[in-house]
C-alpha cells in the first residue's frame, strides 16, 4: 500500500493542479512498481512560506527578495 506525501508551499496551487499531482503520482507507482491504484494514498501538504526554509531563510523572505528584484 504506497503512501505518497507531496509537500508544496502554500502559494496558490489550484484544485486542478492538485488533482493532476494525485493522478500523476498514482500513475507513476502503478507503472513503475506495479502497485494497485485502489491501494495507493496520496497526501498533499501545503506549508506556509514562513514554515519552509531554504538556504537559511524562510521562503517568505526569499519570495519578497525575488519580488523586489523583479521590479
Amino acid at each position: 500500500m504506497p503512501y505518497i506525501n507531496i509537500q508544496v508551499t502554500r502559494e496558490g496551487v489550484t484544485r486542478e493542479q492538485k488533482a493532476e499531482l494525485i493522478a500523476g503520482a498514482t500513475d507513476l507507482v502503478v507503472r513503475v512498481l506495479n502497485k494497485d491504484p485502489a491501494a495507493t494514498f496520496v497526501v498533499i501538504d501545503e506549508v506556509d512560506t514562513d514554515n519552509w526554509g531554504f538556504a537559511g531563510e524562510s521562503m517568505t523572505v526569499v519570495r519578497a527578495r525575488q519580488k523586489a528584484a523583479a521590479r
